[in-house]
């Protein structure tokens, strides 16, 4: 029996996250409609693939170490926000533990993408060093994370990208 992190559905996700991580870093190379285009076809590929794993345990009790910095952050989060200009904000229903409110607040596609890229970025860099423990943990707890937030967030940010109009071809 193939490892965990040797498993197909493993090396997709690693795959669609990797892309991920590069589309949202090369915002500022895209014209907006593009990039958007791009998410639009990645992010379900993304939700699917992170789906499709199986859930693990962690093999070590060690917090998992970070590689995404605040600065790293900051950059991809001002790379959107300057791409999508108005486009960036969008009104969202406020969700607790899976509960729907009547709390509508304003979200930003440029956050929710920037707080994926950390979960995804860490997890990819983790697999990076080639250290099989490292790289099995890594991929668990981006599923757990996925489980218990960004997995919203890609839905969330799927729906506003989705209603964001496209340019009238004249």
């Amino acid at each position: 029996m193939k490892s965990f992190i040797y498993k197909d559905t493993t090396i997709a996700f690693v795959t669609a996250a990797a892309q991920t991580c590069l589309l949202i870093e090369k915002s500022n190379e895209y014209a907006c409609d593009d990039w958007r285009e791009q998410l639009l076809r990645l992010l379900p590929v993304l939700y699917l693939r992170t789906r499709l794993l199986d859930k693990e345990e962690t093999l070590s009790d060690e917090e998992p170490q970070r590689f995404v910095t605040e600065e790293d952050y900051n950059y991809v989060l001002a790379g959107m926000r300057n791409l999508l200009g108005q486009d960036d904000a969008y009104l969202d229903v406020f969700v607790d533990q899976g509960i729907y409110t009547d709390e509508v607040q304003t979200a930003y596609i440029s956050e929710g993408l920037a707080d994926l890229y950390q979960e995804l970025k860490d997890m990819a860099a983790a697999f990076q060093t080639g250290e099989e423990e490292i790289m099995h943990d890594a991929v668990v707890l981006c599923r757990e994370a996925f489980d218990n937030h960004w997995g919203q967030k890609v839905l969330a940010v799927l729906r506003a990208l989705h209603a964001i109009e496209e340019p009238k071809i004249e």
